[in-house]
This record gives C-alpha cells, sequence and structure tokens, in this order.
C-alpha cells in the first residue's frame, strides 16, 4: 500500500513538473509568436512605404502623450539616447505582455487570444493617431497581431496535451521544432523587412548624391577658438539630437514641397529645386535645447546653409494682425514661432545643409527652420513640410499644452568644459569653457573658486552675436578638492541669473559647478 502511495506521489509530482514546465514553454511560445508577429509587421510597413511599425505606432503615441516631467526625467537618463531607451522599453513591455498570453492559451486559448488582441488593438488605435501615418498606416499593426494570433494557436495544440501527459515525446518535439522553425522565420523576415524598407537607402543615397552651394569656408571665424576650449565647429555627428521622431521620416528631395499658407496675401508652393535657385546663404548658429540642464551638452554650434524665412514670407504677404507661424514636420509635429523673430535682422533660414555638408536624416533632412535666438521647440522644426501664418491665439503648437512656455526665448547661460573628469595637478592650469545668449551676446565671463571673488577671462573673438562666446582663464591650482563656478554677462550688461531652476517650462538657470581634485 506504502509504495502504490509513493508510486501515486512521484506520478502526482511528475504532472505538476509537466504542467509548469508547459506552462514556461507556452511563454516561449508567446514571445515567439509576438516577435514573428513584429517581423511581419516589419515588412508590411516596407512594403506599404510606411513607418508604421508596431512598436513605432505605440511609442509615437506614447511620446505624444507623456507629461514633460516624464519627458525631462528620460533626457537626464538617457540623453540623446532616450527614444532607443524607449524602443528597448516597448518592446519588452510588449514580449512580456506576450509571455503572460502564452501561459494563459496553454489552457485556454481565447484568454491567450484576448492578450494578443488587445496588445494589436492598441497598436492599430496608436497608428491611426499619427499625422503621417495615411490610410494604411494600421496595416502593419493589423498584419502583426494576426499574425501572432495564428502562431499562437499553432503551439497551443502542441502544448496541450502535454498538461495532462507531460511526458509526450511527440508534442515535446513538436514544440521545439515549430519553435526552432519560428525563431529562423523571425530572423529571415526581420531580414526581409529591412530590405522591403528601401526607401531609407534610397533616401541616403539622395543625400550623398545631392550638390549643394558650400560656403566659402568651414574654418572658425578667425579668433573665435578659445585655448583648451571645446571646438568651437560641433562635427554633424556629435551634434544633439531632441525631438518627437521615433521613426525618423524618410523624404526624398525630389519628393519634397512646402507650402505657405494661411493669413497671407499669397500663398507659396516650393519644392527642393525652388530653394536652390533661390540666394542661399551660410550662417554660423548655435542651438540650444530647452530641455538642457545648467552646464549641459544639449547644445551644438554648425555652419547652417539655406535661404532666409523672411524672403520667403515677404514674398507671402503676411497678414498685419499676424504674430506667429506654425511650422508641421512630416511626422506632424508643430511649433510655434513669433512672427518678429522671422522678419528681423537674425537671419531665420530655411537650412538644408550643415557643415558644409546636406542635412543629417536624423536632423531634418532635406530642410528644417534655424531661428538663432530660440529654443528648438518653438523654431527648429525638422522635416518641414507646411507653414502656416497665423496668431497665437488661434493654435496651440506641440509643446505649449504639455506645459511649456508658448514663446521659448533662449536665456543666458556658461558652462565649464576644462578641467572635467580629469586629475589635475598643482600649478598653472586652463580653465576654459563657453557662454551664450543667441541674438544678444555675451560680453563678460568670470570664474570663482571655492565661493572667493569673481575673477575674469580672457574671451575669444565675438564671431556672432548668434553663437556661443568661447573663454579660458589661468588657474594657479592648489593641492585639495576644490569648486569652481561660472558666470556671463550679457552684451547689454545683464548678468545670467544664479538662482537654480529646472529647465520646463522656458529653460534652466542657475550656475554651472563643478569640483576638481588638485593633486
Amino acid at each position: 500500500m506504502n509504495q502504490k502511495l509513493a508510486e501515486r506521489e512521484q506520478q502526482t509530482e511528475r504532472q505538476a513538473d509537466g504542467r509548469r514546465a508547459t506552462r514556461w514553454r507556452g511563454a516561449v511560445g508567446g514571445i515567439l509568436a509576438a516577435l514573428a508577429g513584429l517581423a511581419v509587421g516589419n515588412v508590411a510597413a516596407g512594403v506599404l512605404g510606411t513607418s508604421q511599425t508596431p512598436v513605432v505606432a505605440i511609442g509615437s503615441a506614447f511620446i505624444d502623450r507623456v507629461p514633460p516631467w516624464l519627458k525631462e526625467l528620460a533626457i537626464s537618463w538617457f540623453g540623446t539616447n532616450d527614444k532607443t531607451a524607449l524602443r528597448v522599453g516597448i518592446l519588452v513591455v510588449l514580449l512580456a505582455l506576450a509571455a503572460v498570453g502564452g501561459i494563459l492559451a496553454v489552457r485556454r486559448y481565447w484568454a491567450g487570444a484576448l492578450v494578443v488582441v488587445v496588445l494589436g488593438g492598441v497598436a492599430v488605435a496608436a497608428a491611426m493617431t499619427r499625422a503621417d501615418a495615411g490610410q494604411t498606416g494600421f496595416v502593419p499593426s493589423a498584419v502583426a497581431g494576426l499574425t501572432a494570433l495564428g502562431i499562437l494557436r499553432l503551439y497551443t495544440s502542441r502544448l496541450e496535451p502535454l498538461l495532462d501527459f507531460p511526458d509526450d515525446g511527440p508534442s515535446r518535439r513538436g514544440f521545439l521544432q515549430l519553435s526552432a522553425g519560428v525563431g529562423l522565420g523571425a530572423v529571415a523576415i526581420g531580414a526581409l523587412g529591412k530590405v522591403v524598407g528601401g526607401n531609407r537607402t534610397a533616401v541616403a543615397d539622395a543625400r550623398r548624391d545631392l550638390t549643394i552651394p558650400q560656403p566659402p569656408s568651414l574654418d572658425p571665424p578667425p579668433g573665435a577658438q578659445a585655448e583648451g576650449a571645446t571646438p568651437w565647429a560641433t562635427p554633424n555627428e556629435d551634434f544633439y539630437r531632441i525631438d518627437t521622431a521615433l521613426s525618423v521620416p524618410q523624404i526624398m528631395p525630389s519628393d519634397w514641397k512646402l507650402r505657405i499658407h494661411g493669413m497671407v496675401g499669397k500663398e507659396l508652393n516650393l519644392t527642393f529645386d525652388d530653394l536652390l535657385k533661390r540666394q542661399v546663404v551660410h550662417k554660423w548658429v548655435t542651438l540650444t535645447c530647452v530641455s538642457n540642464e545648467v552646464g549641459g551638452d544639449l547644445i551644438g554650434n554648425a555652419l547652417w546653409t539655406g535661404v532666409l524665412l523672411k524672403d520667403l514670407l515677404e514674398e507671402a504677404e503676411p497678414s498685419k494682425d499676424a504674430d506667429a507661424i506654425q511650422s508641421m514636420s512630416k511626422d506632424g509635429f508643430t511649433a510655434g514661432t513669433p512672427l518678429s523673430t522671422l522678419l528681423d535682422d537674425r537671419q531665420s533660414m530655411l537650412a538644408f545643409a550643415m557643415n558644409g555638408e546636406p542635412l543629417p536624416v536624423e536632423h531634418g533632412f532635406p530642410v528644417r527652420i534655424v531661428v538663432p535666438g530660440l529654443y528648438g521647440y518653438v523654431s527648429a522644426t525638422k522635416w518641414l513640410v507646411d507653414i502656416e501664418v497665423t496668431r497665437f491665439d488661434q493654435f496651440e503648437a506641440y509643446w505649449t499644452p504639455r506645459g511649456w512656455s508658448a514663446l521659448g526665448p533662449i536665456k543666458l547661460s556658461s558652462r565649464i568644459d576644462v578641467p572635467l573628469g580629469k586629475k589635475v595637478t598643482a600649478g598653472p592650469t586652463t580653465v576654459a569653457g563657453v557662454a551664450w545668449d543667441q541674438h544678444v551676446g555675451v560680453s563678460k565671463v568670470e570664474v570663482r573658486v571655492d565661493g572667493g571673488p569673481w575673477q575674469q577671462t580672457t574671451l575669444a573673438a565675438d564671431a556672432s552675436t548668434d553663437t556661443w562666446r568661447q573663454w579660458h582663464w589661468s588657474w594657479d591650482a592648489p593641492r585639495g578638492t576644490h569648486i569652481l563656478q561660472v558666470r556671463a554677462v550679457d552684451a547689454k550688461g545683464t548678468p545670467q541669473i544664479e538662482a537654480s531652476a529646472p529647465p520646463a517650462p522656458d529653460g534652466s538657470t542657475g550656475l554651472h559647478t563643478i569640483s576638481v581634485k588638485v593633486d
């Protein structure tokens, strides 16, 4: 009797272990079904010529609805890698939910299928809200969901017998064979998706082959580079990128069109060739992101090439009652810019080149807006396709209802670049950095050590009020740990704000402060 009882207990335990193993197999099946669905969805997006893959659709909708504090947190954590982090995060959440769906589907297929339907529905709904989705933007997510449902059903047909007969060899072999087939198929389909989605390659080729007017020189203006400071010109590959585009819009120059309309006497419709036929200007301009913390690196200086917005707007004959433009990106992002900043002497432009090269795709190729003196969220629209002359009381741009200021003039600030993160030897030491107050200018930069008196630095040449100004200071560094601070004074004699404030709603303030250890 005891032997039979022991055998029965062992059998029960084996069955329980088998059920647990089968549930884990269900989780694997759910994940593989989701990956296969995503791969098929990517191929569908490539065939249809849309950027709205399931992950992009969900991620873009998330970006559109994220509160300002969460945006700032993401940028502070990940910097310019915030979009990569978002993609990874969305993928992890999708796969985790797919695993839950796979576990549920082993015993009740309808329960697991419901999870897949909900995930697919969310992606479809997200794609349908996107301005650049077109009439077929939802299709990749729908196809992905249907594919995942079908593969999930295949898994459950092999795993259901294992719940009651965990030692069933054919079912286990069938699971392994199916997993291998789905895994390899997902990889192959993913590779196919890259081939089918050839628009990215075509745009890269068009950019490479594009001939644009060249500036007289790419060298810094005489005397603009300070000893020990960061390079005057920020290389294109190092220039910060902060925008709302989870998938970078791909626009062929031959397909690009810009409409200028609204409160104008004459509507304009321009092609890329139309821009190249106009008078071209080359101008050094420093751009700054409103999300830049004090001392942060979300700032860059480049030589921009394009046509003046002032000329285009005057040709369109804006109404005297108009006080703003609303510019729109290919992906639906909008910015509201004071009309006065586009008609004054700051030479705001439609830029199509950066540091002597066609705009990088990530920075707005083929055409973007550059407005000196304004933070990018109210001016620097990339992948530009539409400009409406209007009034601020008649619209709200993308970031305004999310708690940011409607205007966004750049605030005077300064930064220490050297020494930073390096060991310092006692004795003469160069302290250097940059200061900026675009379209106002910088007249003085001062440094102090350990809260002592402010020491005036040596300024590099003032190349333009629309660029940063570099500075350096010779410090006889004594041994020990010291606190260095910097402050700037603008061209009007106004010092920068010393009280600390976060970026939201209209830019950070405070003194850049670093700790230096001197050996």
